[in-house]
């Protein structure tokens, strides 16, 4: 037999839990409005509208300074430059994130393709795609807008 209560205490406190962190994202991250102003156009565009860079303009994709990428909305760490190789496709590409559950994917059918969106699993911010032909023992290839992150380098 089913006890129904356990499932509603798991229930409430499921929900509460996902208030609050919806709450504690919000107030870290700021509104639209303030985004809009901290941001520079480029990033509020790619980060909150899923835009993308042009390839080989961003600031990071020929980049080989040692720290980690973070996100550039919540300041979250993503990727380590250890994980980082160049793919020859103008963005950075990353083969795996700093650790498990930091990235979300969601389908994404924009432009006629089929393709994985990536998105920081901390505030929502759009980050690229992945894509499964990376050169490593992942096979992935996380190709990310220079953008949506930032770059913190070793000893800063």
């Amino acid at each position: 037999m089913f006890d129904t209560s356990i499932f509603i205490k798991f229930f409430k406190n499921y929900i509460f839990y996902y208030i609050e962190r919806v709450e504690n994202t919000e107030n870290q991250i700021g509104s639209k409005e303030s985004l809009r102003e901290r941001l520079t156009d480029q990033q509020y565009k790619c980060t909150q509208e899923a835009d993308t860079e042009a390839p080989f303009t961003g600031i990071y994709w020929d980049e080989t300074r040692d720290g980690t990428y973070r996100c550039i909305v919540c300041d979250e760490p993503l990727f380590s430059s250890g994980s980082k190789f160049d793919s020859g496709c103008g963005w950075p590409s990353f083969d795996a994130p700093i650790q498990e559950g930091i990235i979300t994917f969601r389908s994404d059918q924009s432009f006629g393709m089929i393709r994985t969106e990536t998105l920081c699993t901390n505030c929502g911010a759009h980050l690229g795609h992945i894509f499964p032909d990376g050169p490593t023992p992942t096979g992935d290839r996380y190709c990310i807008n220079s953008a949506c992150i930032n770059l913190e380098t070793e000893g800063n």
